[in-house]
């Protein structure tokens, strides 16, 4: 949690006004606001509320997707103009004590291995303070974050919110916890900031198509940059790049081939493979796991047509009985 969090300004709630599920520069913003002041947000959970803290994978079922993606705002700060970046500080991202991960195929054909995952599969976390709980013991960091965060696009009419766009959106970027920064390219008058989709942690990749979404509180101060000119968000971060925030022992597996995506989907089909033969976990558990807590990193792309993608699994997650010693 960010520590001497300066006075909070305005409050956006999850009221029926102050929620939309596409990007639109034509939506009426809920709140106006001066460059420098400090909002708390309120967040939804990613289905807006259709998966609580009781659901079963049998709920899945009657998931309507029309409803995924519950922004909060859009939010007017006053002087912003087209051309200018908006500065948004993350000062506190909290939640409310549960997440969930699901496998959703089907109609979404959400995930790296959809075709492999044909049946939907869920699992509630309980989130214990800086701790999320999975099966057998395996216990995820808690580095809550926004999934999305972005301004209005230029473009008229709705936009669907599931691609990340250059002003912003379902970025993903799961180091954009508190204390970070996040500059948006400003697409229209008044900027018109949403957010929502948070997440209690996710591995880079989010390769399941959910990390573990929870819905939760967040604060920010905002800023107009007229000194500054990006196309697409930029970002700086002093979280720890690894679970517990030094260098620690992982396992890897890896991916190649001439398509990105494929060497992506190698890395991944491998790591499922070693936590289901090795580790005592279902397929199904093994993906979930891969999608909050496996970080996919792009080793290689100068080896032309071949490139590298692979899979990190940190071991600081399983009881240290079950750790791989070197």
């Amino acid at each position: 949690m960010a520590k001497d969090l300066p006075a909070v300004d305005h409050r956006v709630s999850t009221d029926e006004e102050g929620v939309h599920t596409a990007w639109d520069n034509g939506i009426d913003p809920v709140q106006r606001i001066e460059p420098g002041d400090v909002v708390e947000f309120t967040c939804r959970d990613a289905t807006n509320g259709q998966i609580g803290p009781d659901s079963t994978v049998e709920d899945l079922a009657e998931l309507d997707l029309e409803e995924i993606h519950p922004l909060t705002g859009p939010l007017a700060v006053e002087g912003a103009r087209p051309g200018d970046v908006l500065q948004i500080e993350l000062l506190d991202v909290e939640h409310r004590g549960w997440g969930y991960t699901l496998v959703l195929p089907g109609e979404a054909e959400l995930g790296l291995l959809a075709d492999e995952f044909p049946e939907p599969a869920l699992h509630v976390w309980d989130l214990d303070g800086d701790v999320a709980r999975f099966v057998n013991d395996i216990e995820v960091p808690v580095a809550s974050f926004p999934g999305i965060v972005g301004v209005a696009p230029a473009e008229e009419g709705e936009h669907g919110t599931f691609p990340p766009r250059p002003p912003g959106g379902n970025l993903d970027i799961k180091h954009l916890t508190a204390d970070s920064t996040v500059y948006l390219p400003i697409a229209v008058k008044d900027a018109l900031f949403s957010i929502g989709d948070c997440h209690a942690a996710q591995g880079d990749g989010e390769v399941c198509g959910t990390g573990i979404e929870a819905p939760m509180s967040v604060t920010c101060r905002f800023d107009l940059r007229s000194d500054l000119t990006i196309d697409r968000p930029q970002f700086e971060t002093d979280r720890p790049f690894t679970p517990t925030g030094r260098d620690q022992r992982m396992f890897g597996t890896s991916g190649i081939d001439e398509d990105l995506y494929t060497a992506s989907e190698k890395a991944v089909r491998s790591m499922v493979s070693h936590l289901h033969d090795e580790r005592d976990l279902t397929r199904e558990e093994a993906y979930i796991l891969c999608s909050a807590a496996v970080d996919l990193k792009l080793n290689q792309v100068v080896n032309a047509p071949h490139w590298t993608v692979s899979a990190y699994l940190p071991e600081s997650i399983f009881p240290e009985a079950l750790q791989r010693q070197p």
